[in-house]
């Protein structure tokens, strides 16, 4: 019988019959794909069966779950999504596929993971050999083969408890970040700019190799409102949704202005609506989305005033963006994320002179935190979410990052004690005991 690998709090649990056995043959020139309705899986996150390289995109009790490999791209550069979105449509293009579901996310997927800036490599598209997936009360499998050929069952390893952590220095300290932050309002105060993103980032060290897993499943039972993600062991918890494409219409989420408990006043919602700075600092963000998307949008909708979105650890303000696209030649969902990538909630204002900035001062090479991630189809639909707090998982290391907006008005020492409250949601996931 095949079992489903364990949860980090859970016993062994049955998998489906209807999934069938997942398995890996080998794949000719002309590949298929099916996609096909099936019974409830049960929690998606418990389907991954090992941790060599889990793929996730879910929220709640729905999303994509994914594992194995059929292909993957990568690039560098400008031009990046571009070339990712040529690739991913000849990919699909020469596919034979039956798709019994026909929704967005059924059919071929490339799970998708950008780099924030221009010239860090590891921008990356990968194409699962199968994906579980579930929306509104549907759940599907979608699996590649080719032909009749010899296949072989996947084996299924427990998830590791991360074990004993020890932390260190990343590229950017957190004692240095404060007199980065400290620069940055200097300028800022000069007129050079009107916001930046900052980060730093820091070191956590297992004993053995961790287990994407594990972070993965402890991020989503903490934060369910967010998408958590995994992407080529990139491993987070996004409360930002950067774009959605789906049958003709698009929908962003911004976030940008935090508090957190001990920050000030005790109603964190009042204390965020109120904040001058906090406005400000949103307002830039969305009207930096806003400005993005409207010349490829037949209609955009942006709400007057902002919400609060309250989660674990922190309190964003939030404003939900949505639109339509036009009906002749619309943009698919990687041409939509070069265009709005980095937004002001990530980058800063004016956009080319707060990611010189941002590579100036921080002196480091932010990888894929901060870069879009999520899944695209084959009709171009898809979602991306900002890669925030997250980690990149590397044998017995992950690196965690965190940031905040800085604008000129902001106080190095708050800037940092807002990373650091940051930080804990991937720091307790990661902690076997927290």
């Amino acid at each position: 019988m095949w079992h489903a690998p364990p949860g980090p709090d859970a016993h062994t649990a049955t998998r489906p019959p209807t999934l069938g056995e997942v398995t890996i043959a080998p794949l000719s020139p002309g590949l298929g794909v099916r996609t096909r309705l099936v019974d409830d899986p049960g929690h998606l996150l418990d389907l991954l069966p090992d941790d060599r390289n889990p793929l996730s995109w879910v929220r709640g009790s729905d999303g994509l779950v994914g594992w194995g490999e059929v292909a993957r791209f990568t690039a560098t550069g400008a031009d990046r999504f571009a070339e990712a979105d040529a690739w991913w449509r000849s990919f699909c293009g020469r596919l034979d596929v039956r798709d019994e579901v026909g929704v967005a996310g059924s059919g071929p997927v490339a799970f998708a993971s950008f780099t924030f800036a221009d010239s860090s490599p590891g921008s990356v598209l990968v194409v699962p050999r199968v994906v579980v997936g579930r929306r509104d009360g549907r759940s599907w499998i979608t699996e590649f083969s080719a032909g009749a050929g010899p296949s072989a069952v996947r084996s299924v390893s427990p998830v590791r408890a991360t074990g004993t952590l020890r932390y260190a220095d990343g590229d950017l300290p957190v004692g240095r970040y404060r007199g980065v932050v400290a620069e940055a309002v200097r300028r800022m105060l000069a007129g050079e700019l009107d916001k930046a993103a900052l980060a730093h980032d820091l070191l956590a060290i297992g004993e053995a190799p961790l287990d994407g897993r594990f972070l993965l499943a402890r991020l989503a039972r903490r934060y369910p409102t967010c998408w958590s993600f995994a992407v080529d062991g990139l491993v987070g918890a996004t409360p930002e949704l950067l774009v959605r494409r789906v049958a003709g219409t698009v929908q962003s989420r911004v976030l940008a202005g935090t508090a957190w408990p001990g920050a000030g006043d005790d109603d964190l919602a009042a204390q965020l609506l109120g904040s001058v700075k906090d406005r400000r600092e949103h307002a830039l963000a969305v009207d930096s989305l806003a400005d993005a998307l409207r010349p490829l949008c037949a209609e955009l909708k942006v709400p007057p005033v902002p919400d609060v979105i309250a989660l674990h650890n922190v309190s964003h303000l939030a404003s939900d963006v949505s639109g339509t696209l036009p009906v002749d030649d619309p943009a698919t969902l990687l041409r939509l994320a070069e265009a709005v990538h980095p937004t002001a909630a990530v980058g800063g204002t004016p956009r080319a002179a707060a990611v010189a900035l941002i590579a100036e001062l921080e002196g480091m090479d932010r990888g894929r935190y901060a870069g879009p991630v999520g899944w695209v189809d084959a009709d171009g639909d898809g979602e991306l979410g900002i890669a925030l707090r997250c980690a990149q998982v590397d044998g017995p290391v992950a690196r965690l990052f965190a940031g905040c907006g800085v604008v000129a008005d902001s106080d190095p020492d708050t800037e940092v004690r807002e990373a650091a409250a940051k930080l804990v949601a991937v720091r307790d996931a990661l902690e076997t005991d927290a």
